[in-house]
């Protein structure tokens, strides 16, 4: 049996709304990581981008478990000597949640050309509303992955 590999004219990308609110935030990135490379897909293959684009809202009432928010860091690097930042959770959540779940789902997708592909397809904003409204996106059904 030969093995199917779609072609670029087969692959219909939708657009998918994820509302965080209540959600916790590992789960909530699992789940965009999988849509966004298409593993929910039959026709799924890892080395093609046959992902779907997902727009996430409410990121600033996702739901941090545990003390992560006091105990882990964002780091960024300048690239000079000393050039070392730590951000801690609980200053985003507060700040810009946003970054959060997008640098959360990022860790998520493969890190070379395809997976910034993939990354290019997600869409993360702080409040309830979106400017994607004219791709007429679907909601996605986060009773999965509810807190439980």
């Amino acid at each position: 049996m030969r093995t199917y590999t779609p072609k670029a004219n087969d692959i219909t990308r939708e657009w998918l709304v994820i509302d965080a609110e209540g959600l916790v935030l590992g789960r909530v990135a699992t789940v965009a990581a999988s849509l966004l490379r298409g593993k929910h897909r039959t026709f799924f293959a890892p080395h093609l981008d046959v992902g779907d684009n997902v727009i996430i809202v409410n990121a600033d009432k996702i739901v941090v478990t545990a003390n992560k928010a006091a105990q882990n860091f964002a780091y960024h690097h300048s690239g000079y000597p000393g050039g070392l930042r730590a951000t801690s959770w609980k200053t985003l959540l507060e700040n810009d949640p946003a970054k959060l779940v997008f640098d959360a789902v990022k860790g998520m997708v493969p890190r070379n050309r395809l997976g910034r592909a993939q990354m290019d397809k997600l869409f993360v904003y702080a409040g309830p509303e979106h400017p994607h409204a004219a791709q007429q996106p679907t909601k996605y059904d986060t009773t999965a992955i509810r807190r439980g």
